[in-house]
Parts: structure tokens; sequence; C-alpha cells
């Protein structure tokens, strides 16, 4: 009787193993619908009336924090998403979509937080660009912080409460989209404790007035109700010859895109547009004219919309020198090429109190170029 009880619970045991087996096969699945993948290459299949979704078959722990997407065609419409939901998550609907999931689309540079509504957050994404998100448990208030980068560099991140297990998900919803996954992609790690390094970017301005800084991206935060509720940010370092270009692209252009770009003196006052002021010059979005140290605007160029992108820049005298300035060996900067530029002149090195009227201006002068590019 003994043998024949122990047979049957060896048979009960060697079933119950086999189930465990089948579970985890399940449960550690990839999971895609509307979509071809070939290795690590995503594809979009279906009439662009549905969503495509990808999720991982692990979840992201500390271990593993970090994936990353590389984006190899936009398609029509680049309505790529990347970023974290639960294990119910629903394929038919896009990251972020859904209660409990998160995800940064491409196609808006929107953050997606468990709606269909989503808040700005970043620039767009285009074809060659690496979208990133990785998650941190260094909270103790019962969060989960998830960030997200694009093309190594942060572009911000969000608290979610830290409920079921978060998945690497990738939603598409256009022909002709491709991404390549890299679930195991490493984000930057100090040595001494293990914490990820994250760039705010925010030792970049040495002033900041009713504008915020999360990664690369400024946001106004001020009252915006009369003329002195302006938001200023100011760079750390001036233009020199070496590094005499930047750009910013309007993410969101606000109720009236009320966006200024240009240069100022070190002590501009805060709370005034550039250009508005001696000291300055900017190109002004919202009416595409150029204010040069006064209140009152010229028609310079076109307006500025959602989706633009600004640039403004120095040519500088070849025996040009700013004494004691930056010789900015440590800068990483792209220059961007400038079509169809229009200039005007500004006195450099201006460091002087505001002159009396009629007073000449010391300093040399130097042409001051700006240009707008329009995506299409």
């Amino acid at each position: 009787m003994d043998d024949i009880n122990l047979h049957y619970r060896f048979l009960n045991w060697r079933r119950r193993i086999r189930e465990i087996r089948e579970v985890r096969a399940v449960r550690y699945r990839d999971r895609w619908r509307n979509m071809l993948r070939d290795g690590e290459i995503l594809r979009y299949q279906g009439d662009s009336d549905e969503v495509g979704c990808f999720v991982a078959a692990r979840p992201l722990s500390k271990k593993r924090r970090y994936f990353e997407v590389t984006v190899n065609d936009t398609g029509v419409r680049g309505m790529i998403a990347v970023g974290l939901v639960p294990p119910s998550h629903k394929l038919e609907h896009q990251p972020g979509w859904l209660p409990h999931s998160v995800a940064f689309h491409a196609d808006d540079g929107k953050l997606y937080n468990g709606s269909t509504v989503g808040q700005q957050f970043g620039a767009k994404c285009c074809r060659g660009d690496r979208i990133g998100c990785g998650i941190s448990f260094d909270s103790d208030d019962g969060q989960i912080t998830v960030f997200f980068t694009k093309n190594g560099e942060e572009i911000g991140r969000v608290d979610i409460p830290a409920s079921d297990d978060l998945y690497p998900a990738v939603g598409m919803h256009s022909l002709g989209e491709e991404v390549v996954l890299d679930l195991n992609a490493e984000w930057r790690v100090e040595d001494d404790d293990g914490q990820m390094i994250v760039d705010s970017h925010e030792e970049d301005w040495s002033r900041l007035h009713d504008v915020k800084v999360t990664g690369t991206l400024l946001e106004y935060t001020g009252k915006g109700k009369s003329i002195v509720d302006v938001g200023l940010a100011q760079a750390r370092r001036p233009l020199n010859p070496r590094f005499h270009y930047f750009e910013l692209e309007i993410t969101d252009a606000g109720e009236k895109c009320y966006i200024a770009l240009g240069l100022a003196r070190r002590d501009y006052p805060k709370d005034k547009h550039p250009g508005w002021n001696k000291g300055s010059i900017a190109y002004h979005a919202d009416d595409g004219k150029l204010f040069h140290g006064s209140g009152v605007g010229d028609p310079f160029g076109p307006r500025c919309f959602e989706g633009d992108i600004m640039g403004c820049g120095i040519m500088f005298p070849r025996d040009f020198n700013i004494d004691g300035g930056d010789d900015g060996d440590d800068w990483d900067l792209d220059v961007a090429s400038r079509p169809s530029e229009v200039q005007n002149n500004l006195y450099a090195n201006n460091d002087e109190e505001e002159e009396e009227e009629g007073e000449d201006v010391d300093g040399r002068k130097v042409m001051v170029s700006f240009c707008q590019i329009i995506r299409i």
C-alpha cells in the first residue's frame, strides 16, 4: 500500500512540474499584435486603423532597468510609442493610453500616462533617433520613477505608483514604421554607489526665471497675465568664435506663442523679453519681428509655429577675442545648417550700464544671424 501511495505521489509531482513549466512558458513569452518581428526588428503590419503593440516577456528590474529602440523608419505618421505597461495590457491599445501604463510618443513628443490625452514632454523624434526608457527604484514613498531618453540624453521623468511589474512596450500605428529593439541596452551608472546619472541640464543655465527645465525641455511656469509675467532662461556661457550658434524647437506654442530667441547681456532684466531692452537682440516667434533694444519691433521674418526650429548665431570677425571669455573646450555642440538666414547687427562685449540717449556704444560690431527651419 505504501508503494502504491508513493507511486501516485510521484505521478502527481511530475504533473505539477509540467504545469509549472507550461505556465512559465506562457508568462515569459513576448507578445505582439499587428507587427512583424525579425530578430530585434519590429515592423508595423496593419491598415493604420489598428494599433500595433509589442510587450516584452520580462519586466524591468533592478538588474535590468533600461531599454532602447532605434527608429529605422517613421512610416506615414511616425506614431511610435516607447514605454512601460502592466502584464494585463491589451495589445490593441498604444502604451500609455491605458491605466498603469506610461509612454513617450515620438510623433508629438508627448507623455501619455494612463490616458489618451498626452502632456508635452519633449521634442518629436525622427528616423535614426534612439528612444530609451528606464526606471529608478530609489523612491521610498511607494513610487517608481520612470525616465525617458533621446539619443542618450534624458528627456524627462515621471513618478508612478509602484503596483504591478512594468514591462517594456513599443507601439506603432501607421504603415512603414520600423524600429530596432534593444532590451539589453545600458544606462550610464556611477561606480561609487550604482546610481543612475541623469543630466538635468540645469547647470547649462545661469538664470531661470519662471522657466522649468526638464532634460532639454524648457517650459514656461509663470502666470502669463500681464506684460511683466515674462519667463527668462539665460545660458551660463556666452557664444564665442568656436561655438557661435544655437537653436530651439517649438514643441508647444501655448496660447499665443510668445517665444523669443536671441542674445542679451549677462545682467539683462529677468522680467523682460530678449530684445526689449538695450544690450539685447531677439527674433520673436509670435509676430516674426526683430526687437533690438526696444519694445517696438521691426518686420523681420515669418512667424513661427509648433514644430518649427529657430536658430541664432554670431558671425565673428577672424581676429575677434573676448578677454577672459570661456574657450568652450568642454562644450559638445553640433552646429546645424542654416537655410534662408536673415541678418542684423548687434554690438558685442557691451557690459556697461545702459548708455544715455545719443551716447556712443563701446565694443566691436558683429553680425547676428537668425534662421527658421519649417518642419513639413
